[in-house]
């Protein structure tokens, strides 16, 4: 009975370990099908998730999802210790009568206790172990104690770093895309200052922020599930709008060079595809975002700035193709995180970000000032 708990006691130490050092040192995408951190997140946040539809005021349930993520972290953090603590309080039993307490010998509940006291570095003294086997066991598990703290204490800074890199070009898209953002609205502002050139240049900016979201998303994929400060943006909104821009490019507008857009284009996809299979949801195509109608308005809107999109039918076709190769895949992110996608078309009389306050609800004024 002591043999098999034992072994069973090193295998949880030794996967807790392994899954550490996975999720938190490994800096790639771990492809093995079952995790303790990914059946963790699922098996959590499914109910969260439920929860927070129900919530009938959108700014509540935007609250409300915003504490997910570091609730998540630190219940996952105190899960790997607590499973370690039980870990090593089953083998300091199954090395037999190895502990004793100031008061005489110890059973099982004195092993936990000597391994809570062990991991936390504590050293109270009240339990001491007596044989070479559980002193060693000791010894081990003070290191990793010690290891852990060192873990999660480097850990914390790396992610909310990754997270404000994210985070930094979201906020400055409010200005130039609109909030919520939208394609059609990013190349309208471009376009009415005659400012092509800055679009390009945003672009690229764009095409690195995608390579950086990759990399940190798929090392950390707890990022996805932090929100952005305002209801109205998210990573997959602000994505989906650089994808959808490019693809508009892409189609043809006079005057405004694809060869950037293809690049952005590729780069923010491969995020899509790539973060998708790391939550492991398979693409759902969404319901239509963008007929024929909205089409025709979508090239009116422009052309008023002085942009001609191509037309005829093998142009809708060719942007419907586009379309087919990120929607799915930014639509099952939306729907898994109730982040919804961005509008093609801007929302009528919608204030940014930047023009709203709680002190100044119409802020027309600031917007007159700054034209």
């Amino acid at each position: 009975m002591k043999i098999t708990v034992g072994l069973i006691a090193a295998i949880l130490i030794l996967a807790i370990l392994w899954e550490s050092f996975e999720t938190v040192v490994l800096p790639r995408r771990v492809t093995r099908r079952f995790r303790l951190t990914r059946g963790f997140y699922h098996t959590s946040w499914r109910p969260y998730a439920a929860i927070a539809v129900r919530l009938k005021s959108a700014k509540q349930r935007e609250r409300f999802l915003g504490y997910f993520g570091p609730i998540s972290l630190l219940l996952l953090l105190v899960v790997w210790a607590l499973i370690l603590i039980l870990g090593f309080a089953m083998l300091h039993w199954s090395v037999g009568p190895a502990l004793q307490t100031t008061s005489g010998g110890g059973g099982f509940w004195t092993a936990v206790y000597m391994s809570a006291s062990t991991f936390c570095t504590l050293g109270l003294g009240d339990v001491a172990p007596i044989t070479p086997a559980s002193r060693t066991i000791t010894v081990f598990e003070a290191v990793t104690g010690f290891g852990f703290l060192a873990l999660i204490i480097s850990y914390l800074p790396v992610l909310y770093q990754a997270f404000s890199r994210r985070e930094v070009n979201i906020s400055l898209f409010d200005a130039r895309a609109g909030s919520p953002s939208s394609a059609v609205e990013l190349l309208r502002r471009h376009a009415e200052v005659d400012n092509i050139t800055e679009l390009v240049t945003l672009l690229s900016d764009w095409e690195k922020w995608a390579a950086d979201l990759m990399e940190s998303h798929l090392s950390y994929p707890v990022l996805g599930y932090y929100r952005s400060q305002h209801d109205n943006q998210s990573w997959i909104s602000a994505l989906t709008t650089i994808l959808d821009t490019c693809s508009l490019i892409i189609v043809g507008i006079d005057g405004v060079p694809e060869w950037q857009a293809r690049l952005t284009f590729a780069m923010a996809r491969h995020v899509a595809v790539d973060i998708s299979q790391v939550f492991r949801i398979p693409p759902r195509p969404p319901s239509e975002r963008l007929d024929i109608a909205d089409m025709a308005k979508l090239r009116s809107s422009l052309a008023e700035v002085g942009l001609v999109v191509k037309d005829g039918q093998d142009s809708y076709e060719r942007l419907a193709h586009l379309r087919a190769m990120y929607e799915p895949y930014v639509n099952s992110l939306s729907g898994l995180l109730l982040m919804p996608l961005p509008p093609w078309l801007p929302v009528p009389k919608h204030s940014d970000n930047w023009q709203t306050s709680i002190w100044e609800p119409g802020c027309s004024k600031v917007t007159e000032k700054l034209d």
